[in-house]
C-alpha cells in the first residue's frame, strides 16, 4: 500500500503536496515532499527516529576554518541524543539513497542529508551548498518548528462594514464638537488673542492632514477609530500650549509691562513649560506605540505626530506671530477686545523714578 502511495504521489502538484502523508502518526511509515533548489522531489519515509521537541537548539554558523560555508549545528536533549546515536548507526550501514533521514515540518521535508557513521555525544552539523538565508531558514525550523503551541477561540465578533463607518463617523463629530467646544472657549476669555490662536489650530490641523495623506499610502497608515481619537486629544495638547505662553504674557502685563516686552520676556519661561510637556506627552505616546499591536498603535501614532507637530507650530508659527500682532495698535494699546487690557487684567502701575526740586542752601556772608 505504501508503495503504490509512493508510485502514485505526484509533487509537482500543489494539491497533491498539500495533503502528501496526511493521518500518517509518527510510528507509521509514510510518504512526503520535499523541494531542492526549486525542483519538488518524492520520499518514502520511515517511522520518526527522533522528534523535534528532542532537539534542544540549532542555528545556522558560518565555518571559517574549513571553508565549508553555511551549516546548521543542532544539539539534542539526553533522549534525542541516544535515539540520534541508534537512527544514524543503523543509517550509515546503507547506501545512497538509504543513508538519508529526512526532516519533516508540517509534512513537507524540508532537509534530507545523508550519514556516514553513527553521530554520538549530543549534537551534529549539517553542511551543504547553503546559504546563509538557507542555514538560518533550517535552524529556525529545527529550534521552533516543534513547539507545544495550542490555540484556543474565547470569541468570534464580526462587524460590518457599516458599524466601522458609523463609529469614524461618530469619531469624526466628536472631534468637531471637541473642537467647537475649545474655539469657543478661547473667543470668549482671550478675545483678541483667540485670532492667533485659531490660527495656529487651523495651521496644525494643515499640516496633520498634509503628512497622513502622505503616510497612507507609504507606510499603509490609515485613519480608523483610534486615530481620530488620537486626533481629538490632541487637540487639547495643542490648546494648552497656545494658554500657556498666553497667560505668561498676560502674567507679564500685570506687572506693568508694556505688550512687547512682555511678549519677549514671557516666551522663554513659557518655552520650557510647552517642551516638557509635549516632551511627556510624546513619551507616553511611544512607549504605547511600542508596547502595543493593532488599532491601538493608531492612538499612540496619531497622538505622537501631533504633539510633535504642536511643537512645530507653537515655535515656528505662534511665536512670530504673537510679536507681529504686538505691534498692532489693537494690541499693543490694551484694547478691551484684545484679551490684553491692563485695567481688566489688574496690572500695577509701571514703577516710575520721580525728580524733586533740591532744597534752597542758605548762604551766611562773612
Amino acid at each position: 500500500t505504501l508503495q503504490a502511495q509512493y508510485a502514485a504521489l505526484d509533487c509537482s502538484k500543489a494539491a497533491t503536496r498539500a495533503t502528501a502523508g496526511d493521518g500518517a502518526k509518527p510510528e507509521e511509515s509514510t510518504v512526503g515532499c520535499g523541494e531542492i533548489q526549486g525542483v519538488w522531489y518524492k520520499y518514502l519515509l520511515g517511522p520518526a527516529g527522533v522528534d523535534g521537541t528532542e532537539v534542544d537548539k540549532a542555528q545556522a554558523v558560518y565555518d571559517t576554518q574549513s571553508g565549508a560555508g553555511w551549516k546548521v549545528q543542532m544539539d539534542f536533549t539526553s533522549a534525542g541524543a541516544k535515539k540520534f546515536a541508534d537512527i544514524t548507526g543503523k543509517l550509515a550501514q546503507n547506501q545512497s539513497p538509504q543513508n538519508q533521514f529526512g526532516i519533516v515540518l508540517d509534512g513537507k521535508v524540508v532537509s534530507s542529508p545523508y550519514v556516514s557513521q553513527s553521530i554520538t555525544g549530543g549534537n551534529a552539523e549539517i553542511s551543504g551548498s547553503f546559504t546563509q538565508q538557507e542555514a538560518e531558514s533550517l535552524g529556525n525550523m529545527l529550534s521552533y518548528g516543534a513547539l507545544p503551541l495550542t490555540f484556543k477561540e474565547d470569541s468570534v465578533t464580526t462587524v460590518t462594514a457599516a458599524l466601522g463607518g458609523e463609529q469614524l463617523q461618530a469619531g469624526l463629530i466628536a472631534g468637531a464638537i471637541g473642537l467647537a467646544l475649545v474655539v469657543l472657549y478661547l473667543l470668549v476669555y482671550y478675545r483678541g488673542l483667540s485670532f492667533i490662536a485659531i490660527l495656529s489650530l487651523m495651521v496644525s490641523a494643515a499640516l496633520t492632514y498634509v503628512i497622513m495623506s502622505l503616510l497612507g499610502p507609504t507606510i499603509g497608515f490609515a485613519l480608523n477609530l483610534p486615530a481620530v481619537c488620537g486626533a481629538i486629544v490632541a487637540i487639547g495638547i495643542t490648546a494648552d500650549s497656545f494658554i500657556v505662553y498666553f497667560e505668561r504674557v498676560r502674567d507679564e502685563i500685570r506687572e506693568g509691562r508694556s505688550l512687547r516686552p512682555a511678549v519677549e520676556r514671557a516666551w522663554p519661561r513659557a518655552r520650557r513649560t510647552i517642551l516638557v510637556s509635549d516632551f511627556v506627552s510624546f513619551l507616553a505616546a511611544a512607549v504605547l506605540f511600542i508596547v502595543t499591536v493593532g488599532k491601538v498603535q493608531g492612538f499612540a501614532f496619531t497622538l505622537g505626530l501631533t504633539t510633535l507637530l504642536d511643537v512645530v507650530v507653537v515655535f515656528l508659527f505662534t511665536k512670530p506671530l504673537l510679536t507681529l500682532m504686538a505691534r498692532r495698535k489693537f494690541f499693543a494699546s490694551g484694547h478691551p477686545w484684545s484679551g490684553l487690557d491692563p485695567k481688566r487684567l489688574g496690572a500695577r502701575p509701571p514703577l516710575r523714578r520721580t525728580r524733586r526740586p533740591a532744597a534752597p542752601v542758605e548762604t551766611k556772608e562773612a
